[in-house]
Formats: C-alpha cells, structure tokens, sequence
C-alpha cells in the first residue's frame, strides 16, 4: 500500500497522477487531505478506474503536531510501502522576508506543511518499513532548495530542509533496505505555475511518470529529462555568483509565478 498526501488544491494535479501512476502500478493507496469532499471524489476515480482499494485521512497540514497522533491510529494495521511526501506550501512571488513576518499565520504555515509534515510522516512510516527490511520514501523537494532563493526565501529555505533531510536518511539507512529518494523539479503545470512560460514547465502526468521510473537508480533526481537540461543550463549561465546578486533577484522576479499560492484555496 502507498500513502499520499497533499494540503493545498492547487498541489492536487501533482498528487492525483502520483496516486493515479501508483494505483495502476497495482498499489492501494491512502490520501491525506484536507478536504472530505475531494478524498472521496479521488478515492472514487482511483477505485473506478484502477480497482485498488483506497482509504482517505482528514487533516491539515499547516497545523502543528497534534494532527499526527490521529493520522498514526488511522494508519494503524497497515502494510505501507510507499510513502510519498508531496505537501508544499508558498508566499506569492516575489516578497521580502519582512513583508512575511507581517502575517505569523504564513510563516507557520510554510514551517508546518513544507517540513514539519516530511518530519512527522517519515516518523510514523519509517519504522514499518524498517522491520520488514523493505520500503520507499519519495520527498518532494525543490530546485528552490538547490541554491538560495531571495524573494522566495522561506519556500526555498523548506524545501532545502526536505532534500538535506532526505539525503541524511538515506545514508542511515540504506543498509536496511530502504530506498530514499528527493525530487528536486522545477516549474509543474498546476494552479501554482499558470504564470510560468510553457516552455519551463511540464505538464504533471508526464513528470510523474518520469520521476518514478528514476526510483530505485537514484537518491536525487530532478524529477524529469527537461527539468534534468534545465537545472544545467540554469547552472552554467547562472554561476552562484550572479545568482547571489542584485541582479540575481531580477532574474527571479521575471520566472518566478506571480499567482499566489493560496489563491486557489
């Protein structure tokens, strides 16, 4: 059985073909989300259309650790062999780190849903799989945790925390049969990124498709072949030099989505 979760609808198309791609990949799975109402309809699509049997846990990811204790009864008895961390939470683009402090709301927001939620679920899954010697934990990163991001600083700073997290484990584990894996993408078309240029993003269904053939081969991956150029060309033509300039912000206030993160709550 696989777990997915997800707290925010615009991270819905992401999370649904990771569920999609795993239920025809014969896995039953759990999903984890806010909304009642959108559980039941996803579970339904996947029991419809894939024949896997699915179980749906409320909660909110942008609370604190008192979600965690219930989402670890509900999962009690269960055989979980994927877990899918794929929760992210982001301020509109581009604001300063002082326009943020305004709203304490944001910042724990951010805190809880991008790393505290990476945090708790590995440590409710992590030890089942450890004494059956066997299971996968896939993270959802950022190439905004690649490199410092000014202006996006506290998405960046999360998603940095999930990937150096992810690679830490790997290493502690690896030798008892667990694979670890942090998707590091860039721009995936979903309600977060209607402002990015096509050309920079993929549409989801490919990308999860292609992220998880790379599990099993390797602990880091961008997620996808076009993501895979783009992070190298975005390295060569931006040396950490440029990137930590004053112009380096501009170039990010002309990519970065302009939507913000929430409007689709």
């Amino acid at each position: 059985m696989s777990l997915a979760s997800h707290p925010l609808d615009s991270w819905l198309t992401l999370t649904f073909f990771f569920i999609c791609q795993l239920a025809r990949r014969g896995l039953d799975v759990v999903l984890i989300s806010r909304s009642m109402e959108k559980l039941k309809q996803v579970a339904t699509e996947i029991e419809q259309q894939h024949g896997r049997r699915t179980k749906v846990i409320q909660t909110d990811f942008t609370h604190g650790s008192e979600i965690y204790e219930p989402i670890r009864a509900a999962l009690q008895g269960l055989e979980i062999g994927i877990l899918v961390n794929n929760v992210g939470w982001a301020t509109e683009a581009p604001v300063h780190f002082m326009d943020i402090v305004k709203d304490v709301k944001t910042i724990d927001n951010i805190v809880n849903c991008n790393m505290l939620s990476t945090v708790k679920m590995t440590q409710i899954i992590l030890p089942q799989m450890v004494a059956r010697k066997k299971g996968i934990v896939i993270n959802l990163s950022s190439m905004a945790g690649w490199r410092p991001v000014p202006l996006q600083l506290l998405y960046s700073s999360t998603k940095a925390f999930v990937h150096f997290f992810t690679e830490a484990l790997e290493i502690e584990y690896r030798s008892k049969g667990i694979i670890m894996q942090s998707i590091l993408p860039m721009f995936v078309d979903s309600n977060m990124t209607v402002d990015v240029d096509k050309f920079l993003k993929i549409s989801a269904k490919s990308f999860v498709w292609q992220a998880l053939n790379t599990v099993g081969l390797t602990n880091k991956t961008n997620g996808c072949l076009i993501h895979a150029i783009l992070n190298n060309v975005a390295d060569t033509m931006i040396p950490e030099w440029l990137h930590s300039s004053p112009l380096g912000a501009d170039i990010i206030r002309l990519v970065a989505p302009k939507k913000d993160a929430n409007a689709s709550k």
